[in-house]
């Protein structure tokens, strides 16, 4: 009986119900300013239509959500980044 038990496979991973750890990228990596006139760093927080993505997503601290939000509204502003597109990245 044991022997069968050991010969069980799953067509699913077992990692169905494990969520994956997010931490602030800002953080742990020692960033204190976020830059504006950066807009190839910028892009990893916002998504294909330009809309900038919520912190449940991107894993930032609420401090730091803010100052990208910040930074991408003034590169918006600045044009260095697209208010709408169809296809950004």
């Amino acid at each position: 009986m044991s022997n069968q038990n050991q010969n069980i496979r799953f067509l699913n991973s077992l990692k169905i119900g494990k969520k994956q750890v997010k931490y602030c990228r800002f953080k742990k990596l020692g960033i204190k300013f976020v830059d504006y006139k950066d807009p190839d760093f910028l892009l990893k927080f916002v998504n294909e239509q330009g809309k900038i993505l919520p912190r449940r997503l991107t894993g930032n601290s609420l401090k730091f959500q803010r100052k990208v939000a910040q930074a991408v509204k003034r590169a918006r502003h600045l044009a260095l980044m697209p208010y709408v597109t169809d296809l950004l990245k």
